[in-house]
């Protein structure tokens, strides 16, 4: 078999067309090609062939997850279920996750720290909520108890301070009953994963019982 033809693609400048014996076999990145030193004239074997499709469907996934980290960073294990998801087999996957890790292109904790500083300064959030935040992006349990730390240190904060701020956002309804407000405050902040104790210190100070209306 010989590559008679290797021709630029019209809708993707990136990826070439290879023909073989006067037929389309195959399309691939110019990338590949050239690292693959695939030359017209050149005598191919289908070994040979199905390595250059092995190596361009690893350019292609590549190519996915950079692009869905230029939309949001992402963790490994979300970045890993993402490329699944679009077909990509599990070992190309893996090799991609591994060459990105490497090139310090995907770095969980620096992620997980991310998502925390976030929070903490747009929209306060318990440790609790957080954590389970952070696990269901796929990012690992002592790396997201690492970051939430961290991150609580590194803002001089804590959990007290964000429910506090957190209740700041929080309003009475008009004519709404004491105790019936602190209980809805106590449901808002328990849906935003502070823990119990916190709660009952943060609602005693915003609407103490007894308190006036």
């Amino acid at each position: 078999m010989k590559i008679t033809a290797i021709e630029p693609q019209k809708h993707d400048p990136d990826r070439v067309s290879v023909f073989v014996d006067g037929e389309f076999r195959m399309g691939v990145s110019m990338e590949i090609a050239h690292a693959a030193h695939l030359r017209v004239g050149d005598e191919v074997t289908e070994a040979r062939l199905a390595e250059v499709e092995r190596r361009d469907r690893g350019w292609q996934a590549r190519e996915a997850a950079l692009h869905l980290l230029a939309v949001r960073p992402r963790a490994a294990v979300e970045l890993a279920r993402r490329l699944r998801m679009k077909g990509y087999e599990p070992e190309v996957t893996d090799e991609v996750i591994e060459r990105l890790r490497e090139l310090g292109m995907i770095d969980d904790a620096a992620f997980a720290g991310t998502v925390v500083r976030d929070r903490v300064r747009l929209r306060p959030s318990g440790a609790r909520r957080l954590a389970s935040e952070l696990r269901a992006k796929g990012v690992d349990e002592e790396v997201a108890r690492d970051a939430i730390r961290d991150t609580f240190e590194g803002e001089g904060t804590d959990e007290r301070e964000l429910a506090l701020r957190a209740a700041e956002k929080w309003r009475t309804r008009p004519g709404e009953e004491r105790d019936r407000a602190r209980r809805r405050l106590q449901g808002f902040l328990a849906r935003r994963g502070f823990g119990g104790e916190t709660i009952r210190e943060v609602i005693d100070e915003v609407l103490p019982a007894g308190g006036s209306d």
